[in-house]
């Protein structure tokens, strides 16, 4: 089961920062929190955090399948090296190994 992350976030802001919810543009990006890529850029759109903070939520992050596959064919398509989507995406280099051989024929 999926958590309602619309929900979440809507009483997040509620609590913490009320007069963001008046903003249209927030409103709409609420409304479209689909895939896990959907509410990473909501979340980091939204709140500010600090490096120690970053770098303690990585360690904490999971991905759906349709993300995953979303970046390697990204990777793919503009043929960006693990490494440069490792530092851009904050995604260990081993992780996107791992990614690749687990969906190695739906990239193709």
């Amino acid at each position: 089961m999926r958590p309602n992350y619309k929900k979440i976030y809507q009483d997040m802001l509620k609590q913490d920062q009320p007069e963001k919810l008046q903003d249209p543009k927030i409103q709409t990006l609420l409304k479209n929190l689909k895939t896990t890529e959907d509410v990473l850029n909501f979340n980091e759109l939204v709140f500010k955090q600090s490096k120690e903070s970053l770098r303690n939520n990585q360690k904490l992050k999971t991905y759906d399948k349709k993300t995953m596959l979303k970046l390697l064919q990204y990777q793919k398509k503009h043929g960006f090296s693990t490494s440069y989507m490792s530092t851009k995406y904050k995604i260990s280099r081993t992780t996107l190994a791992k990614w690749k051989k687990t969906f190695e024929e739906e990239i193709q």
